[in-house]
């Protein structure tokens, strides 16, 4: 192979993944990477000349080592003309954790968030026949594909709206109004996506505290681990707190954005070790972290709030010292007694 030349990179609104289009002229490849350079995925897009013998190039070992799709596995065998950067485009799904690539406005390829070389699973591309470790054939599954690509569109779209984040904002709000009872404060975190904020709402003896803005995006990587992630990809955290609430409002900026900066989902029963030096965990030096779960006795019902066609599920917050998150993690969070539980 000669030299190899990026020709797009294009960075998913969340900042976790980035989208390179690379070419050395043979061929040319786009691939998924983390924001350490780390390959999560990679499709083959197109042979800039003539094919080569199937049974005389790929690698079993290293089929990547040079990416020319052999000639039973594209459907022009001749080669096409080579990709530019002005004609490509990158759309990223909701949860950023995969992508489309457009030519000319025409489906080239899509590296979804569960694209795994290692596991073989490479992504799909327009030119590709059957499956091979270089690209799966697009075409046939499309079927699939195309409600996702048609709804990250549409998201996006709606997003780049005037008023959108202050209407999301203001349905949230209403929500937790009716649930719980007026806001007292509001923490804005910043305009980074995706945006947040912090809602704080009294209650009898206790205050509660809640993200406002976690489900107004799909986490990533659910549908990896559920076959019904509806359900599932829609959060918002909860706290109730005696302690002061600025402290507790620490808690939850911590996890406010942590499935799309580290591309992974929250949900019941989920465990998260503090992150900070031991005894500065923001509710006291007891604890060492925290488990999440859908309900509490004795604490408001928060259900009943959908968005984007999801239902959108509160996770309460619920702090645990170091013991009790090393028997979460070996026996699950049902061994322990939560009950009464309250910073």
């Amino acid at each position: 192979m000669g030299t190899t030349d990026v020709i797009v990179t294009d960075t998913s609104p969340y900042g976790s993944r980035v989208v390179t289009v690379e070419t050395d002229g043979v061929s040319s490849v786009a691939y998924l990477r983390d924001a350490h350079g780390g390959i999560h995925g990679a499709v083959w897009l197109a042979n800039h000349a003539n094919a080569p013998d199937s049974s005389a190039h790929l690698d079993p070992a290293d089929p990547w080592r040079s990416p020319v799709m052999p000639v039973d596995g594209t459907q022009m065998p001749a080669g096409t003309a080579p990709l530019a950067a002005g004609e490509l485009a990158v759309l990223w799904f909701e949860e950023g954790d995969g992508a489309a690539l457009y030519r000319n406005g025409e489906l080239l390829a899509v590296i979804p968030g569960w694209a795994d070389l290692e596991r073989g699973m490479p992504g799909y591309a327009r030119d590709a026949v059957g499956d091979s470790p270089l690209a799966w054939s697009l075409t046939e599954a499309l079927e699939g594909l195309a409600p996702r690509i048609a709804k990250a569109r549409a998201y996006w779209e709606w997003r780049a709206g005037d008023g959108a984040w202050p209407s999301f904002q203001q349905f949230v709000m209403s929500h937790l109004d009716a649930r719980v009872g007026p806001s007292d404060r509001y923490w804005d975190l910043g305009a980074a996506l995706p945006t947040m904020g912090i809602t704080e709402r009294p209650g009898p003896g206790h205050t509660v505290v809640s993200t406002i803005g976690m489900s107004c995006q799909r986490m990533p990587t659910v549908e990896q681990y559920t076959e019904r992630p509806d359900g599932l990809a829609r959060v918002e955290l909860a706290l109730a707190t005696r302690v002061e609430v600025t402290r507790a409002a620490q808690v939850l900026v911590w996890l406010a954005r942590y499935p799309w900066q580290s591309v992974t989902w929250l949900g019941h029963g989920h465990t998260a070790r503090w992150y900070g030096d031991p005894g500065s965990f923001p509710l006291g030096p007891d604890y060492d972290g925290v488990v999440l779960l859908d309900t509490l006795p004795g604490l408001p019902d928060l259900s009943g709030f959908a968005f984007g066609g999801d239902e959108v599920r509160w996770l309460w917050t619920v702090p645990l010292t170091q013991t009790e998150l090393r028997i979460a993690a070996e026996q699950g969070h049902d061994a322990l007694d939560l009950r009464g539980r309250m910073p």
